[in-house]
């Protein structure tokens, strides 16, 4: 890992430095904030991390770039799937950058935070994340002073999360990320504009929206609550969406296909997903894919949009994700950075973990390969 990052720094302190806390964040420490990253380090405070998060001169967004090569070498497939999803960070006070009182998922209701949009890549080989945007509020860029504080760039402009998921869905189309799907929640799934993003990528969606939502079907617009409750009990049927963490996850599902007005080689499809011990429990999805997906195809793509809450938990809990302390513009860029590559690392060494026990069996070798093959990314 080193090799692939460390010339994107111009200085031996900062490389250096880069690689201590990527270290740190992936140790077994209980509480990771500056102090005790700083610890591990075997500083006596949190300056020099604080220096290089804040003041030292590099790119995070260059250092995304090796992120995303590294996620697609490792786990790339042309099945893959691009999640968008959101994360608040709690915080007090008003002086981090982009914090105001707004909807926190995390917490689930309106709370003192920033909000961060994001990019996951998930295929059979794992998930992992790509790419990050922090949102910032219209209370922030109507006020330059504020944002000259934060040392947000000059010129930046308010975005929405929308718009914020468009930008990094057309980097990862760009960058060559290999790619058939995109899933996100209703907060994505209802805005046009990002469907329509989605469809001139040439890739294909599955994405939630809420039940009130409208398609339009030849010259009359149609509730996709009502679309699904017209289907007969005889259409739903139960299939698992994938593996859970107490097995696999059985609901039933109901597909509408719809011709598509100009495409004649796509179908639009509504889907309806009720929760098997609570039937008045609907969620709905509408998705875009090539004549001749099946609805076991789209259940599938449905069920791996979790994976980007499970990449949240994991990157929180495993590598200091949500207890960073900076409060600048280029201090959340790069933190947030630097904790999604700790955690594609974890993610990718788990994955050939579990490849070398399939191996270990069949060859005395074989862990001897396992380490040499893994060898390149200890830090």
């Amino acid at each position: 890992m080193a090799g692939r990052i460390c010339w994107r720094f111009r200085r031996l302190e900062a490389k250096e430095r880069c690689l201590l806390y990527l270290k740190a964040l992936m140790a077994p420490i209980e509480r990771k904030n500056s102090w005790q990253l700083a610890e591990f380090a075997g500083d006596t405070d949190p300056s020099n991390f604080q220096h290089f998060l804040n003041r030292a001169c590099w790119e995070a967004d260059g250092l995304r770039n090796d992120l995303r090569r590294y996620v697609v070498e490792h786990l790339g497939d042309p099945d893959g799937v691009l999640i968008v999803d959101e994360t608040g960070f709690l915080k007090k006070g008003t002086k981090s950058v982009g914090v105001q009182r707004q909807y926190s998922g995390t917490a689930g209701r309106t709370e003192n935070c920033q909000v961060g949009v994001f990019l996951a890549y998930a295929s059979a080989k794992g998930h992992a994340f790509i790419d990050r945007a922090l949102y910032l509020p219209k209370s922030w860029t109507d006020n330059p002073q504020r944002c000259r504080e934060a040392w947000v760039p000059e010129g930046a402009e308010f975005a929405t999360k929308i718009q914020l998921a468009r930008r990094m869905l057309k980097r990862a189309v760009q960058a060559g990320a290999p790619a058939r799907w995109v899933a996100a929640d209703a907060l994505y799934g209802t805005d046009h504009r990002l469907r329509h993003c989605v469809e001139e990528l040439g890739l294909n969606y599955v994405l939630a929206v809420q039940k009130d939502h409208a398609v339009w079907i030849g010259q009359k617009t149609h509730r996709v609550e009502t679309l699904v409750t017209q289907q007969g009990a005889e259409t739903w049927r139960i299939l698992s969406c994938g593996e859970g963490s107490k097995g696999p996850r059985f609901y039933r599902w109901t597909a509408l296909a719809l011709g598509h007005p100009e495409k004649p080689h796509l179908r639009r499809w509504v889907i309806g997903r009720r929760n098997l011990g609570e039937p008045d429990k609907v969620a709905y999805f509408l998705a875009l894919a090539p004549v001749g997906t099946t609805p076991e195809q789209l259940v599938g793509v449905i069920g791996r949009r979790w994976a980007i809450e499970q990449g949240f938990q994991d990157a929180k809990g495993e590598a200091d994700l949500d207890q960073y302390e900076v409060r600048t513009w280029h201090g959340w860029y790069r933190h947030v950075t630097l904790s999604l590559l700790a955690h594609a690392v974890m993610t990718v060494l788990r994955a050939q973990a579990i490849d070398v026990k399939k191996m270990l069996p069949g060859s005395s070798g074989s862990l001897y390969t396992f380490k040499k093959r893994c060898g390149f990314y200890y830090l």
